[in-house]
């Protein structure tokens, strides 16, 4: 890009950095969402709940179940 091209997109800097930084918050949320030391914890405080009485049966098996998808699915991210 010449002179005269980053003249004329300079107003677009801040929209450019406003995207990348967008971008950078999705990537580090989705490696947390697949992170599977996350998942394992997460699993462990539903079935603490479970036996505390806080949710019921089917409540965690709907829980666990969409844990172990992720799980499942993260598998082959890391």
């Amino acid at each position: 890009m010449g002179l005269i091209g980053g003249l004329l997109a300079l107003p677009l800097a801040p929209a450019r950095g406003l995207v990348w930084v967008v971008g950078q918050v999705i990537d580090e949320a989705e490696a947390q969402l697949h992170d599977p030391r996350r998942i394992h914890a997460e699993l462990a405080r539903a079935e603490e709940a479970l036996e505390a009485g806080e949710i019921d049966q089917e409540t965690y098996e709907a829980i666990e179940e969409e844990l172990l998808d992720r799980l499942a699915a993260s598998s082959g991210r890391w």
